[in-house]
């Protein structure tokens, strides 16, 4: 059973709807025995970083998912939810994240050129850069994925297993032992998307 965490932010009904698609028992919950139970986790998310990791701490999910995590459960963060995987986001100030990768979250335009439109909507090819993640076993370097962001993850280029290009190389997915991460939304960029998810939701270590 895959469990993705609701905490009051994300797409949790379009995911719910992917892993349907795909064959795999998806259960939206808050519920902390769920997600002990659950065989993987699916931590979505969007909006602004301080607030939704707020709430997640406030619906006391957010150790729940650390713990999870450490233990060796699969979880994987989308959009937001993996910006949140990550030590601290500097939007809009300074906010902790849960740590499970090391690097911080930081605003696209101290990378990217001016003119280029914030925030970064649209379709973009993924870049493996010669590596290979278990995540991406069922597509290929350049097929392209859908994103809607304004900030992304710096300093964590031991753990990138994918980037897209936007101006310059931004991290588009990153991997450390068990915890996964896509900054782009799997359950929008239709089969690519999908086979994604269901690589995820088998064997992923």
């Amino acid at each position: 059973m895959i469990a993705i965490v609701d905490y009051g932010v994300g797409n949790l009904f379009s995911l719910k709807s992917s892993l349907m698609a795909i064959g795999a028992d998806g259960v939206v919950t808050a519920d902390p025995e769920v997600l002990h139970s659950s065989d993987r986790i699916l931590l979505p998310g969007v909006g602004a970083f301080g607030d939704a990791a707020d709430k997640l701490r406030a619906s006391g999910l957010a150790q729940v998912v650390v713990d999870e995590a450490n233990a060796g459960k699969p979880v994987l963060g989308i959009c937001l939810g993996m910006q949140m995987l990550f030590d601290r986001s500097f939007e809009y100030g300074e906010h902790a994240g849960l740590g499970l990768i090391p690097g911080e979250i930081r605003p696209i335009d101290e990378v990217i050129p001016a003119g280029y439109k914030i925030p970064h909507i649209g379709w973009n090819a993924l870049d493996f850069g010669g590596k290979q993640s278990p995540l991406f076993r069922y597509i290929h370097d350049g097929d392209f994925v859908y994103f809607v962001h304004s900030y992304y993850a710096a300093k964590c280029d031991e753990h990138v297993i994918a980037t897209a290009e936007y101006g310059a190389p931004l991290t588009a997915a990153v991997a450390r032992d068990n915890v996964f991460g896509c900054q782009f939304h799997p359950e929008k960029s239709g089969t690519v998307g999908l086979n994604i998810l269901k690589a995820f939701c088998e064997e992923t270590r």
